[in-house]
């Protein structure tokens, strides 16, 4: 009999404890003064409804509610990050909305923003460029501040602005400037696409094989900015010269599209460079039909200086 008298007072003991923890949860959710405020409003939810309820007053007492609590994102306590709970009642159910919150908002819009600029081939330290982190000593680099300044105010007007076609020794920021321009254009919604010229040309012989040369071509010739940086340190072929390249500056100088190059060549070296092919043909006239496409969607300056925080 003992035993059983034991196994009595242990369970009544228990059951005593829940009882307590109940309560006391039940006591802690209906003082949360946003859920106070929600009963107010909802006098139609009697006490059953209320217990009921419970488990669903007590899951909005623990979310996070309007970011308050979220220094981030990734900070986000709720059950599903990035989403604050919203209650609402009917036929004395309570349920549950969730909602995008303003962290999440804005995770979402800087993704957008970030696939606004497509590369191939770049370094990510080219892809994170800032503006404000632009070398500004030499005359020459404040000329290219003004030009990006101006180009991205005209062309988030919907104004036509020439690219630039930046020209200089290895190290000079070229490259870097590039993605300070695209990182600017994404502010504004505007997609680019930042190119290593070297690698596009292997990337578009490849294209051949799978069926997806046209798609690309088309791709170039039609996005809002491009950008190609590098020009004249690839092994160029005449088909090349004159089917990709010809076509996608001809598409684009005759629809007012601009293009940002970058090269160790001046205009006339480069022009020297494009006339010979990797077969040893010398093509003047083909290559002079390029660099004039070249100077219609772009204004020539020379960069002189070594920056290493550029490139």
């Amino acid at each position: 009999m003992e035993p059983i008298q034991s196994a009595m007072k242990n369970w009544m003991k228990s059951n005593e404890r829940i009882q307590q923890t109940f309560e006391d949860r039940r006591r802690s959710v209906l003082n949360d003064p946003d859920i106070k405020q929600f009963l107010s409003e909802h006098l139609e939810l009697d006490e059953e409804a209320i217990n009921k309820n419970l488990m669903k007053l007590y899951e909005f007492q623990n979310a996070s509610k309007n970011c308050a609590d979220c220094p981030n994102l990734e900070g986000c306590i709720n059950i599903v990050k990035g989403y604050t709970p919203h209650l609402g009642v009917e036929n004395q159910h309570v349920s549950i909305r969730y909602e995008k919150c303003k962290n999440k908002i804005a995770d979402e819009d800087e993704k957008a923003k970030e696939a606004l600029v497509q590369s191939l081939y770049m370094p990510s330290q080219i892809k994170r460029a800032k503006l404000e982190e632009l070398n500004t000593k030499s005359l020459e680099r404040k000329e290219v501040v003004k030009e990006i300044i101006h180009f991205v105010q005209d062309y988030s007007t919907g104004n036509f602005h020439k690219g630039l076609y930046l020209h200089g020794p290895f190290g000079s920021g070229k490259s870097y400037i590039l993605g300070v321009i695209a990182n600017e254009l994404k502010k504004y919604n505007i997609p680019s696409d930042l190119i290593y010229v070297p690698e596009l040309v292997r990337e578009m012989k490849s294209s051949i094989k799978d069926d997806s040369l046209q798609a690309k071509i088309d791709r170039f010739k039609k996005v809002p900015v491009l950008m190609l940086d590098d020009i004249g340190a690839e092994s160029m072929s005449a088909w090349f010269r004159d089917e990709i390249l010809g076509s996608i500056l001809q598409h684009r100088m005759m629809e007012d599209l601009p293009v940002f190059f970058t090269s160790n060549y001046d205009l006339n070296q480069l022009e020297t460079h494009l006339s010979t092919s990797n077969r040893g043909e010398v093509e003047t006239i083909k290559a002079g039909r390029i660099i004039e496409r070249v100077r219609q969607l772009s204004k020539p300056i020379e960069l002189y200086e070594r920056h290493r925080s550029d490139e």
